[in-house]
């Protein structure tokens, strides 16, 4: 299989990934993609020509080989790098949409951009970018599963049972270089691991920085909400300076006023 093309394809997704995206691409070419196409495949090469039992009857070998490796190791990793790189895939196409959409736009309004920087992770872009994260971590948990579920754990033994017709009875079936292929096996599987929790710290960075960012602007509004709050009660004048006055009662407090200086007199008189 030629894997350049896909190589080449997404190396344009690093301009649109944080750090955490380039490392796991990284991770994903250098140590999965390569070692699977340069060792893995040489060591696996042999499984289905290399693998005996000890009983010459006929059919016998196929069927236990079949029942020992449902799926080739070769052929499920294969189809795991397919699935966990197609997610990218999404970002690539989202950016494009964007960027086409920002060219009309540009036509139809005189040189005006709808985007300032179509590839910059906001709005939709941003559920995009998330959802292609969320998509290669769950399928590389699956293919782990499917993994360890298939050959009932991270294991190849050296010698394997088989009592399935047409064999004659329980044979030994022997399959060539086991410590080899289990240490391969176990590269992939630790690879696949620390891809997913690159994946992981990744949707951490992108949801942390996004509640910053929303906590921010919601501290900027709520400062600036007081302040104009603040600035609008110094400019208003005091309520007094609005106050009615009543010349009844006025007149009234100056008469009550009078009567008590009249008979303040009159009691020092007598």
């Amino acid at each position: 299989m030629n894997w350049s093309g896909l190589e080449s394809l997404l190396s344009g997704v690093n301009k649109y990934s944080t750090a955490f995206g380039r490392i796991w691409l990284s991770m994903v070419f250098v140590f999965r993609v390569m070692v699977f196409v340069v060792a893995a495949q040489r060591v696996w090469g042999d499984e289905n020509k290399d693998f005996v039992c000890n009983t010459r009857q006929p059919g016998c070998t196929n069927i236990c080989y079949d029942h020992i490796f449902p799926i080739s190791h070769i052929r499920l990793w294969a189809l795991q790098l397919i699935f966990v790189t197609c997610p990218s895939l999404m970002v690539m196409a989202h950016v494009k949409y964007r960027e086409g959409k920002d060219k009309k736009y540009v036509e139809l309004h005189h040189g005006s951009h709808l985007y300032v920087n179509p590839g910059k992770k906001r709005g939709g872009l941003w559920w995009t970018y998330l959802l292609s994260l969320v998509f290669k971590a769950g399928f590389d948990t699956s293919f782990l599963y499917i993994l360890y579920r298939i050959y009932h754990g991270y294991d190849l033994p050296r010698l394997s049972k088989c009592s399935l017709d047409p064999c004659p009875n329980t044979v030994d079936c022997f399959i060539s270089r086991p410590t080899e292929k289990k240490i391969f096996m176990l590269f992939m599987v630790v690879s696949s691991a620390l891809c997913i929790f690159m994946c992981i710290c990744e949707m951490i960075y992108l949801i942390g920085k996004r509640i910053t960012k929303l906590m921010r602007v919601r501290q900027e509004n709520e400062r600036l909400l007081f302040a104009e709050q603040h600035e609008l009660a110094i400019m208003a004048p005091p309520r007094t300076q609005y106050r009615k006055t009543d010349p009844t009662a006025e007149s009234q407090m100056s008469l009550n006023r009078r009567e008590k200086v009249r008979e303040a007199g009159v009691t020092t008189t007598l």
